[in-house]
């Protein structure tokens, strides 16, 4: 299922259309109308060219049952949101999730963010000295 994403980005536009179909999947084309009408307002001449240009691009691919086409995603929803995460850190950012943290902790941090934030940091430590071998 998993076409190679370090070249392919996904626009906003197609991050919804994507995240239906991560959601579940496959979908029909009616079904993607149904779906991104009632989310942001689409209609179905916008979700019959977003879906053509995504399958050209590469993105999602349809399996035919009759005259029905069935569409489902050829990337992975972590894998996508790990690309796109470091692209905007780099760009906004210049690379610097120290720079991030800031301006998030300036914005404020909830008790639970900071405490994730906790166990993530340990986690990673740990994993870097070696400890959960």
């Amino acid at each position: 299922m998993e076409k190679e994403s370090q070249e392919v980005t996904v626009t906003s536009r197609e991050w919804y259309l994507m995240d239906c179909l991560w959601a579940s999947s496959p979908k029909t084309l009616m079904q993607l109308v149904a779906e991104l009408k009632m989310r942001i307002g689409w209609s179905k001449s916008t979700c019959a060219t977003m879906v053509r240009r995504m399958t050209e691009k590469g993105l999602i691919a349809y399996k035919e049952e009759g005259k029905t086409k069935f569409f489902y995603p050829l990337l992975e929803k972590e894998k996508v949101a790990k690309k796109e995460t470091r692209a905007f850190i780099q760009r906004i950012y210049d690379g610097s999730i120290g720079m991030m943290m800031s301006a998030l902790a300036e914005d404020g941090l909830s008790r639970q963010d900071i405490q994730e934030l906790k166990k993530l940091i340990e986690q990673y430590e740990k994993e870097e000295t070696g400890e959960n071998l």
